[in-house]
């Protein structure tokens, strides 16, 4: 079985910054890619940035030149960096595993992100 430990959301002020973490555990072999979702209160879960196994980036609109996300292979780890945060930030942000070997698709249990003054 994979669990995903997601840490680092919590409450911050606009024009701040917070960097999200996301572990990934068990019987793995083969990561094909990790990325972050977002649920904004009453909405839809929406993507906010993928990266694939090979390093290929995908960021959705709304954060692009703000959120860099990165992984650490070694540790099957996957990173938020998001800066410049705006209010409409806030959301519950959930990490996403899709493995190649065993294949699987995972999602941790969702970190809460706040950007209020």
């Amino acid at each position: 079985q994979v669990q995903l430990v997601e840490s680092g959301g919590g409450l911050v002020q606009p024009g701040g910054s917070l960097r999200l973490s996301c572990a990934a555990s068990g019987i793995i072999f083969s990561i094909r890619a990790m990325g972050w979702y977002r649920q904004p209160p009453g909405k839809q879960r929406e993507l906010v940035a993928v990266i694939t196994s090979g390093r290929n980036t995908n960021y959705a609109d709304s954060v692009k030149g703000r959120f860099t996300i990165s992984r650490d292979n070694a540790k099957n780890t996957v990173y938020l960096q998001m800066n410049s945060l705006k209010p409409e930030d806030t959301a519950v942000y959930y990490c996403n595993t899709i493995i190649s070997d065993p294949p699987g698709d995972y999602w941790g249990q969702g970190t809460l992100v706040t950007v209020s003054s």
